[in-house]
């Protein structure tokens, strides 16, 4: 029977396509593992309501943890359980500034627009940077411009 733990492990081979440094685990996108006996259950939340890449990234967990754990594995959408940006694990935010992508602010209730107006350069750091667009590459993201260094930069939005 397969554990707990060996699920775990494998799911940290899954990555996320579009940000191909963090894994689902590091998104705190996995809310249930079920091991039995003959098969694996594994429920998953997207990080936004319509991301297209839900649908691959589901298919990338069957996929890796078959092959990992040879046992049938089934992947569900948490109906219940949400996701906050706030599930990022410190690791993840940490991996993001050094993929050049400032991480989310850690969500505490404050005006979802002046988190997008504090955002720090994951270049310099400096906090002197601009909204330039809510819209990004993706729809988790955002554009920013730091008036320190000119970089312009995206920014993964807080959710709560």
């Amino acid at each position: 029977m397969v554990n707990r733990e060996q699920i775990y492990k494998a799911l940290e081979q899954v990555m996320d396509p579009e940000i191909p440094v963090l894994n689902v685990l590091d998104l705190g996108m996995i809310t249930t593992v079920e091991p039995a006996a003959d098969a694996v259950l594994v429920k998953m939340i997207p990080t936004f309501a319509a991301c297209p890449a839900v649908e691959i990234i589901r298919r990338n967990i069957v996929t890796v943890l078959e092959k990992e754990l040879h046992v049938p594995v089934t992947v569900e959408i948490d109906r219940v359980a949400h996701w906050s940006s706030n599930r990022m694990t410190p690791e993840a935010r940490e991996k993001l500034l050094n993929f050049g992508i400032a991480p989310p602010q850690v969500h505490n209730g404050e005006a979802y627009s002046e988190i997008l107006l504090q955002t720090p350069c994951p270049h310099c750091h400096s906090r002197n940077t601009y909204l330039r667009s809510p819209f990004g590459s993706t729809l988790c993201r955002a554009i920013h411009f730091c008036k320190d260094c000119g970089q312009v930069f995206e920014h993964f939005k807080p959710l709560e």
